[in-house]
């Protein structure tokens, strides 16, 4: 659950910053920590940010969290253009 959270926001901050004439990014690489857990039920909060972008790779963290403020899982993923 918390890939598949994640994975978006990375994917469309990558599609966002993409240089002039690129053609899409793609996803190099993707680490995910589990650190907790949320209750079921409970509503989980994502907040993604870039750590470095560049002209032809651009790296993402995203911070899954609950209701709580907990966090329940660290993502950082690397995004290639293509």
């Amino acid at each position: 659950m918390a890939l598949a959270l994640a994975d978006m926001p990375g994917a469309m901050g990558a599609s966002m910053n993409l240089p002039a004439g690129a053609a899409g990014a793609t996803t190099l690489e993707s680490k995910t920590n589990l650190l907790g857990l949320a209750k079921e039920g409970q509503t989980v909060l994502g907040h993604c940010a870039p750590i470095p972008i560049g002209r032809r790779r651009s790296v993402w963290q995203a911070r899954i969290t609950s209701e709580a403020g907990k966090t329940v899982a660290l993502v950082t993923q690397g995004q290639m253009v293509l």
